[in-house]
């Protein structure tokens, strides 16, 4: 069904995110991840650290393909030649904010669709900035990302991460893949 392009800071990679990547696999021949390199925010991780971590928690996918990028995120996905970019959406809030960036975009390049997939409910409630927060308080978090991610959350806080998770299994195709 051609390539698609699925952009964010991606501060840190979670499992929300996890979730819209291999759902788009399924979805799409090719999915190209782009991790944008000079968002207007503050980040925790730097773009290389964000790439590794993304890159670990996707290394089971064949089909996708993980780049940086700075600029209009129409500009990356014509430079990749994909035919649409995917989103993820929690809320009516993400709805409208997406929507809006999508007609943007519909003007930039007409060519290019905007796909939004509905986040598991799940994960409905997580964003990279609750588990920047509730890590960084020592909260339970384990169920969020996976274990490197977390570790990676430790480092940045000088503490260890809380995690009774039990092991997350995720669907790619007609396989389930466990991911730590």
């Amino acid at each position: 069904m051609g390539r698609a392009l699925y952009p964010g800071t991606f501060d840190p990679i979670h499992n929300g995110h996890i979730d819209i990547a291999v759902r788009a696999s399924v979805l799409f021949d090719e999915i190209v991840m782009a991790i944008y390199d000079a968002p207007p925010k503050k980040l925790l991780f730097d773009t290389q650290e964000r790439l590794a971590l993304a890159m670990q928690a996707l290394e089971h996918l064949p089909n996708l393909r993980i780049v940086t990028y700075t600029g209009l995120t129409v500009d990356c996905a014509r430079e990749h030649q994909v035919d649409v970019i995917v989103r993820g959406l929690r809320n009516v809030a993400d709805f409208e904010y997406e929507q809006q960036i999508g007609w943007a975009n519909a003007s930039l390049a007409p060519h290019i669709d905007l796909c939004c997939l509905f986040c598991s409910n799940d994960y409905a409630y997580l964003s990279a900035t609750i588990l920047k927060e509730v890590a960084s308080l020592g909260g339970e978090c384990g169920a969020w990302a996976p274990s490197h991610v977390l570790e990676a959350l430790g480092h940045k806080f000088d503490r260890p991460i809380r995690s009774n998770a039990p092991k997350i299994y995720l669907r790619h195709g007609d396989k389930w893949v466990h991911r730590d």
